[in-house]
């Protein structure tokens, strides 16, 4: 999950090598935190969050085979 949400991103951005991905997991989810450089936080959230919100569905959905909860969270 963490290696897909990491590829997505770094084909977003335009400082591909600022992008990480951490993974934690908190209240029975797995939580995954993407960073990226603060200038490419836009264009990882997308306008009105739309890229953010397919983000999520992609992540959430690649969770669901695995039968666990999955959550993104973009920080800089």
């Amino acid at each position: 999950m963490a290696e897909l949400l990491a590829y997505l991103a770094r084909q977003l951005v335009n400082e591909p090598d600022a992008v990480s991905v951490e993974e934690t997991e908190r209240d029975g989810a797995i939580v995954l935190m993407l960073t990226v450089a603060k200038d490419d936080i836009g264009q990882v959230i997308g306008r009105q969050g739309r890229l953010a919100r397919a983000l999520r569905a992609i992540v959430r959905a690649s969770g669901a085979h695995s039968h666990r909860r999955v959550l993104l969270e973009i920080v800089e």
